[in-house]
């Protein structure tokens, strides 16, 4: 629902940009604008990129994991709607081994989850670590994102964990399914096939590999400099 100063500023404006083309959707469904007038612009990524076998190397030393284990990497601001207790239900389900989930949060956040999961075996599977300093070192260390969010805003984690080389996995809810392929959505946060999906995934070397490099490519796209001049193309032609 679009306020009324809201509203009148959007009509008035010579263009509109949003984050994506389901935020574009809803805008003209909302308010009477000319289609043209609506520019897609998705979130820009602004990381050093380092090469993320050097970088998992220097994390598994730093927080004693096996570096041979594969990491599947877990952040959201809010856990719950970010889907972290479907994240965990995956998770205990998968039947690769050798493997660690690791969730990241502010320390509310990790303390409840701690408290939830005391009564449960997960030590071996999970991997509770809040606030830590460097994000991107662990979107770089990991080798799967994964974010069964119940949240329609575009996450923008999903394109950092694309740039950093990762596999990643995100809801058709999330906006963030545009930039995505078919394998990598989730049909609902609870998705049943996704055990099967990582399953295959942590498996196969070569689909990794191919899927990481993929995605690398892609979120290259979107990196701030470029994400700019395209801001700075729509106003120059407005």
């Amino acid at each position: 629902i679009f306020e009324k100063e809201k509203e009148k500023n959007i009509k008035n404006a010579k263009k509109i940009i949003v984050s994506a083309d389901i935020a574009k959707k809803e805008l003209l469904e909302n308010v009477e604008v000319p289609q043209d007038k609506v520019e897609v612009v998705y979130p820009a990524i602004d990381i050093e990129y380092r090469k993320p076998k050097e970088v998992k190397k220097e994390l598994c030393k730093k927080l004693d994991i096996d570096p041979k284990k594969k990491i599947i990497l877990f952040t959201g601001r809010n856990f719950t709607s970010s889907g972290v207790v479907e994240f965990i239900n995956m998770i205990m389900q998968l039947n690769f081994k050798n493997m660690i989930a690791i969730i990241v949060g502010d320390k509310k956040n990790i303390y409840n989850l701690r408290f939830k999961l005391s009564k449960y075996d997960v030590d071996e599977k999970l991997l509770l670590i809040e606030d830590y300093e460097d994000m991107n070192e662990l979107f770089l260390a990991s080798d799967i994102f994964i974010l069964p969010t119940h949240n329609q805003n575009f996450a923008t984690n999903i394109l950092k964990a694309m740039y950093c080389k990762c596999a990643v996995f995100t809801t058709v809810k999330n906006a963030a399914k545009e930039v995505i392929d078919v394998f990598s959505t989730m049909e609902t946060p609870q998705d049943r096939s996704m055990q099967f999906k990582v399953d295959a995934l942590l498996q196969n070397k070569a689909d990794m590999k191919l899927i990481k490099n993929q995605n690398r490519t892609k979120a290259k796209q979107f990196t701030l400099d470029k994400q700019l001049k395209k801001v700075n193309k729509i106003i120059a032609l407005s």
